[in-house]
């Protein structure tokens, strides 16, 4: 569980780094989320890796709570991520419920630079934030956008901590699910080695 502990750590360190990075150009550009609003939320084919799960089921685990949180996951049928709250039939208002253990694609959408077929990076942006921030957007499109940060250098910061959580990009509650599996297969080792029990 410490190597497991640790890696939580790292990623957590890049966490912060990431959001500020994203944060602070949004910010700079007008192109910030809008206030309430959840619609990338509303969708469970959002996809993470388990390594950026692993903080909040490591979470969940230090609460007595990770064995209910992999039950309730294998038995959700939601439209939406698990930890999201909606506050509209719709879907669109809401909030996230995890919001300090959100993973990494959580902090980094919104505006930000994602592949394109040349190489060079295009700015993708929000659609709401589009509609609702037009001579915003605007003015950024007129720029050169290369300051945007990318999403796939803060993919690939995260990939580099560990190969095997980090590689497979999947739907974020199964992403959940796979890192919840992952502490408590590791802490019946720990539990068996803290007591001298043989499995």
């Amino acid at each position: 569980m410490q190597r497991l502990r640790e890696l939580a750590r790292l990623v957590e360190a890049v966490f912060d780094d990431l959001e500020q990075t994203f944060s602070n150009y949004q910010q700079q550009t007008g192109l910030t989320c809008l206030s309430g609003c959840g619609a990338c939320c509303n969708n469970p084919k959002v996809e993470a890796t388990p390594l950026e799960l692993l903080p909040l089921a490591l979470h969940y685990y230090d609460l007595g709570q990770a064995e209910q949180m992999l039950a309730d996951l294998q038995q959700y049928s939601g439209f939406s991520c698990f930890h999201y709250k909606r506050h509209s039939l719709d879907g669109l208002a809401g909030q996230c419920s995890v919001y300090r253990q959100r993973p990494a694609i959580c902090r980094m959408f919104g505006a930000a630079s994602v592949g394109s077929k040349d190489g060079k990076g295009r700015l993708s942006v929000c659609k709401l934030i589009k509609q609702e921030r037009p001579a915003a957007y605007e003015s950024v499109i007129a720029s050169d956008c290369t300051d945007a940060p990318r999403m796939s250098h803060g993919k690939s910061r995260i990939q580099q901590l560990d190969f095997r959580l980090g590689q497979q990009d999947m739907p974020i509650n199964e992403a959940l699910i796979v890192a919840l599996e992952k502490v408590l297969f590791q802490s019946s080792f720990s539990d068996t080695e803290s007591t001298g029990l043989v499995a």
